[in-house]
């Protein structure tokens, strides 16, 4: 990227980002001025958990996922970003490496914060850690929620839940369609299962109609139906 080309993609991705959005043009010009450009391939690491200096990270294009191995080499992920998202607010507030590690599923885009650059937007802008802090609430109120499916649901209807909330198409034929953003193995851990126990669900829902699986792509056939699978009926 030129220099020219870096300033007008931090701009546009700093404007898009919720975490900024009540701030001024001018002052998003000048929190674009601070950010640097990053574009990652498929399956590139993006950070490391613990070996990394704390940054804030805000996906511009692509997909990245979210997640922890634990000394066993077990993996849980944790979430995935889109355009938008931002990862490190919490160590951006207090200074700590991160925990978690961050792949690209996608080649992605993004800009990178580090938090010196960004430290005195804080005194100058509160509006900004406002944000964080509203934005780490809307986290841990999801966290919670998919803490207490886990506990409380069957994976049938975690599963079900996890599809209604994919991004969504809807064919000429007026048929729903979904796609998995991250492999059936990683689906299975984000739900808190086995990839083997996620195939059969994902089968089960099939043989009752409620949806088509064809590769990555799963047709809702029967969305009203999925969401009393979600509620557990």
């Amino acid at each position: 990227m030129t220099p020219s080309h870096d300033h007008q993609h931090a701009e546009s991705c700093v404007a898009a980002v919720p975490l900024f959005a009540r701030l001024s043009p001018r002052q998003q010009a000048e929190v674009a001025s601070m950010a640097r450009p990053l574009r990652v391939e498929r399956g590139e690491w993006i950070v490391r958990a613990g070996q990394s200096s704390p940054r804030l990270l805000v996906v511009h294009e692509g997909l990245v996922k979210v997640g922890r191995t634990a000394e066993d080499g077990r993996e849980a992920t944790l979430r995935l970003l889109g355009p938008g998202d931002v990862e490190g607010e919490s160590g951006f507030l207090t200074g700590t490496r991160p925990e978690n590690d961050c792949v690209a599923l996608d080649p992605t885009t993004m800009c990178v914060f580090e938090h010196g650059s960004l430290a005195g937007l804080l005194n100058r802008y509160p509006d900004i850690g406002a944000s964080m802090l509203r934005s780490l609430a809307i986290r841990l109120e999801s966290t919670e929620r998919m803490l207490a499916a886990r506990t409380l649901a069957d994976v049938g209807a975690r599963l079900a839940s996890y599809l209604l909330d994919l991004p969504a198409v809807r064919g000429v034929d007026g048929v729903v369609t979904v796609r998995l953003p991250m492999s059936k193995k990683d689906v299975a851990t984000y739900l808190g299962t086995i990839p083997e126990t996620l195939s059969r669900r994902l089968a089960a829902l099939g043989r009752e109609g409620l949806v088509e699986v064809r590769g990555a792509e799963v047709d809702l056939l029967d969305p009203e139906g999925l969401e009393e699978r979600a509620g557990g009926a």
